[in-house]
């Protein structure tokens, strides 16, 4: 395998704080790597100095020559005044460049231009490279080229960045959470064309479904170590659980024989001389392997929840809409105690309005909410809280209470709670600003728990926080004695939390699915390819029932329908053969000016057609 990258004695700091040291690592030609760390470990560091936008302290990257490395930031940072059109087409491939000026050109129907451009096509056989740029312009949603960046939300902005690393098709991909932003049919299609595509991927990413089926190596970075792992996901659990197993029985052996080493120390003071300092040195040596931390800093979130009431959540012919745009229509719902639900639906269909409307931020347009006495909200949001890059940690939290109260008795210090959220003392005191994403998410996580709540309300909690984190707050929420609403886009935290999910249409209409993620998706493939047997043609000629009021198709529009079957027949059969033509090579430019101007003219032919089509059959 060819070496792309490699990192030799990688060191690195933030300010005081020391990110990494001494880590070494390859990455080879159709690797398709996952890195994993802990939030505030240097993972979007690391990746920045990969990527040429940073230099590390000591140590060196060694690029092999001529690679094109393509980076999707975490947040993307595109030039606000260039239109979607401009910034996904932005590149410096001449193939990427060509296929942009020849789509230029047919969109402002430039006859020279589209001459010059389709010559310049066939000479970089791009033809096929256009139909995949169409593919995942597509199915990322983007249609509306000329709208400007400054005018796009967060998640479109994502998507725009996702295209055009993914259309510049580079020789390293270097993703930052790639799903963060993207609905679950947009996810999917991603994970099936990295899966297929021969790039040679580095990703960070907390989805693990997506890691697992497109990633086939995993590089852990623990302390200043780097862990390989040759497979995928569960293949890394199962590795990781043996060297944690056999680490914990180095450190029982350490301790034992620290244990024998300081009876020794104590027992015999005379012996201090020269010929037993090596004697004392072990004894420092086993100190520090056997005071290692096995439980792995791991956030134990024991916080009870508050005492939950028969009363829950009522909603009664809930409706909200947006102008034309209906979100919620007549939903009514009861929830009970202990119940925990899960939020399926595309980006804009409704989902955080329906949070806002149950915590009370948003009034409905219509309909009854009845919130019981007991019930104690804490809603984790998106966006979350703004905290003050000049407070400290533990101001954030004291800001709120000094000492936290459980119901059974126990009480916890700010600081307390703050080293049970995997917020050291030496970190406590330290300033916002110099937080990771992730470490922030946790902080405001923290902050959402400590109100100690019966009812959480989580949108888009697992966006930012690390895989080992999210594990640990899966297992909190499964043995939560409370509610639980939860939005997300990550299958693997829906599928081990929720016992069923509310499914928004997008139309107003809220569906109650019996079961998690997983099975949902799989009834949803069922009825997809159900419905695609049903359209077979042996099924058109079936006689449909017709209500005694609906229209029938008159003797004219049946002619026309037969007509225009036979048309589209002859329209797909002529775009078929004059794309071969124009992948053959044997065209004059007036010849390619001429077909690929009939190429664009039968596209849009078809999609009259089809439309029409589809108009005459609803009425047989």
């Amino acid at each position: 395998m060819t070496p792309f990258l490699q990192a030799e004695n990688l060191s690195k700091r933030f300010g005081e704080q020391l990110l990494f040291e001494n880590i070494s690592f390859t990455i080879f030609e159709h690797q398709k790597i996952a890195l994993i760390a802990r939030n505030g470990a240097g993972k979007t560091t690391l990746m920045e100095l990969l990527a040429g936008n940073d230099t590390p302290e000591s140590g060196l990257i060694t690029r092999t020559s001529d690679i094109r490395i393509a980076y999707l930031k975490q947040i993307p940072e595109l030039d606000e005044n260039l239109t979607v059109f401009e910034a996904v087409f932005q590149s410096g491939s001449e193939i990427v460049e060509t296929i942009r000026n020849f789509e230029l050109a047919l969109r402002l129907n430039h006859k020279d231009d589209i001459t010059k451009y389709t010559e310049l096509m066939e000479h970089h056989h791009a033809w096929d490279y256009e139909v995949k740029v169409k593919q995942i312009l597509t199915q990322l949603k983007i249609t509306d080229y000329d709208q400007l960046i400054s005018e796009l939300s967060g998640g479109q902005k994502k998507r725009v960045a996702l295209a055009n690393v993914l259309i510049n098709e580079p020789d390293v991909l270097m993703l930052d959470e790639p799903t963060n932003h993207l609905d679950l049919e947009m996810i999917e299609w991603l994970e099936n064309y990295l899966e297929k595509t021969k790039i040679t991927l580095f990703m960070v990413t907390h989805d693990r479904y997506f890691l697992d089926r497109v990633c086939n190596e995993i590089l852990e970075m623990e302390g200043n170590t780097i862990y390989r792992h040759r497979g995928n996901y569960s293949y890394f659990l199962e590795k990781r659980q043996e060297r944690m197993e056999a680490t914990a029985a180095g450190v029982d052996k350490a301790r034992n024989l620290l244990r024998t080493e300081l009876e020794w120390s104590r027992r015999m003071p005379q012996a201090r001389g020269t010929k037993s300092k090596y004697r004392m040195e072990r004894v420092d040596d086993l100190k520090i392997k056997a005071s290692q931390n096995l439980n792995e800093n791991n956030i134990e979130l024991s916080m009870n929840s508050s005492r939950i009431g028969n009363k829950i959540l009522d909603l009664e012919n809930v409706s909200k809409s947006y102008d034309d745009l209906c979100l919620i229509k007549d939903f009514s719902y009861k929830f009970q105690r202990f119940e925990k639900v899960g939020i399926a639906g595309k980006n804009g269909t409704g989902k955080s309005t329906f949070l806002n409307i149950v915590t009370g931020n948003l009034q409905p347009d219509s309909g009854k909410i009845e919130i019981g006495q007991t019930i104690r909200f804490g809603y984790y949001q998106q966006t979350g809280i703004e905290f003050n890059p000049g407070d400290k940690v533990i101001d954030c939290v004291q800001k709120i209470a000094e000492v936290i109260n459980f119901e059974d008795g126990r009480k916890l210090t700010a600081s307390q709670l703050l080293t049970t959220f995997l917020f050291p003392p030496d970190t406590q005191y330290s300033f916002v600003e110099k937080l990771s994403g992730g470490e922030k998410r946790r902080l405001y996580l923290c902050t959402i728990l400590m109100t100690n709540p019966n009812f959480l309300i989580l949108d888009e909690p697992t966006n930012d926080l690390d895989i080992m984190t999210l594990a640990v707050l899966e297992e909190y929420l499964r043995v939560f004695q409370g509610c639980v609403i939860i939005v997300s886009h990550d299958r693997y935290f829906m599928d081990k939390i929720v016992d069923h999910l509310f499914v928004f249409d997008g139309e107003g209409t809220i569906k109650d699915f019996p079961g998690n993620y997983s099975e949902w998706r799989e009834k949803q493939i069922q009825e997809e390819q159900e419905e695609k047997r049903n359209k077979k043609p042996e099924q058109k000629e079936l006689p449909k029932p017709v209500k005694a009021k609906e229209r029938k198709l008159t003797f004219n529009e049946k002619k026309e329908l037969e007509q225009i079957e036979n048309d589209i027949k002859a329209l797909e059969t002529e775009k078929a053969m004059i794309n071969e033509e124009l992948n053959s090579g044997t065209l004059e430019s007036n010849q390619l000016q001429e077909k690929s101007t009939r190429y664009v003219a039968i596209a849009e032919l078809l999609e009259e057609k089809e439309m029409r089509w589809l108009e005459l059959s609803e009425l047989m």
